[in-house]
């Protein structure tokens, strides 16, 4: 008797915990890899993840990282499902070149979406630049050797019939780069990030600091040479003394996701950002960039098929091979 006791009471546990189960819905837990804590990519990041935590049942942990080639790397590894990256660093990482070169390419992510520009920004303070083939023999701020900015600044220059050894290079941080302009120190800097970008809105607000445009020839070429260039304008008054609009080109800050990942989870978490816009760009300004066409264009990696189902959904076609 008291076996069966003992037996009852075993069963209804069971299906007490079973019942738990159900009720929470059985969600997918994600990791999300963004970027440092002080960055956009951290601070979007979370946006998005309670976004996709409160309307696609996905648990989202949204963690701080080094950013786009160790996202891609962790969901490589496992680690993370989910990741925050640059357009042209993904896009190195699925052909296996420039940063991911010596140890292979990586394609075990796909493509979400992509969500805001990250603009390539050529500032400088000496009038005498005004192009970018006016850069020939000064020197120049281009970013850490290997680093998204450096091989964006050597894709500029070669576009103007430039190379690195035509200029005085320097390998400086955005910051390192805003001081040493205003010690005169360089003549003019490249930095890659979404506009207005913080160490640029201080300059100009303090020195006599502008915006070199990179359109025309450059920029044409840029864009039939590599897939994840797009043109983009940075509009007048974005930075203190810019009366008018600039013309330069960007690549994108994108989110991807891991290739297992099932493709309802990944066409609800997709639904979660795109159907809700206006909200996520009330919680942070980079939301307002948020639409289908930026989503689905200059990707050169393809889109996960739960993507690709959502973007459907509203006329788009993507690629998902």
């Amino acid at each position: 008797m008291k076996m069966k006791k003992m037996l009852a009471i075993v069963l209804a546990l069971t299906m007490a915990l079973s019942l738990a189960a159900c009720g929470s819905g059985g969600s997918a837990k994600m990791t999300m890899g963004t970027g440092g804590t002080s960055g956009t990519y951290y601070a979007f990041g979370g946006v998005l993840g309670q976004y996709i935590k409160n309307n696609a049942g996905i648990d989202v942990t949204v963690v701080s990282t080094d950013g786009s080639k160790a996202n891609i790397e962790s969901i490589d590894s496992g680690d993370y499902q989910l990741g925050t990256v640059q357009s042209d660093v993904m896009a190195y990482a699925w052909a296996g070149s420039r940063s991911f070169e010596a140890n292979g390419k990586i394609d075990s992510f796909r493509v979400v979406a992509g969500l805001y520009a990250e603009a390539v920004q050529l500032v400088t303070m000496n009038p005498e630049i005004k192009s970018v083939a006016d850069l020939k023999g000064k020197s120049v701020s281009i970013g850490a050797p290997g680093s998204g900015v450096y091989f964006n600044a050597m894709d500029v220059l070669a576009a103007a019939g430039l190379t690195e050894n035509d200029i005085k290079a320097q390998y400086q941080s955005f910051a390192d780069s805003t001081d040493a302009l205003k010690d005169g120190k360089i003549d003019a800097a490249f930095i890659v990030a979404g506009a207005p970008t913080a160490a640029i809105t201080e300059l100009c607000t303090t020195n006599s600091a502008y915006l070199v445009p990179i359109d025309g020839d450059i920029a044409a070429k840029l864009m039939a040479d590599c897939a994840f260039y797009t043109s983009y304008v940075i509009p007048a008054g974005t930075y203190a003394g810019q009366t008018e609009d600039v013309t330069t080109v960007t690549v994108k800050a994108t989110l991807i996701v891991a290739a297992s990942a099932s493709e309802d989870d990944v066409y609800n978490l997709t639904k979660a950002i795109f159907d809700n816009v206006d909200a996520i760009a009330a919680e942070n300004g980079k939301g307002k960039e948020l639409s289908i066409e930026n989503a689905t264009s200059g990707m050169a990696a393809p889109f996960h098929a739960g993507a690709a189902k959502y973007f459907a959904e509203k006329g788009v076609t993507v690629p998902t091979e």
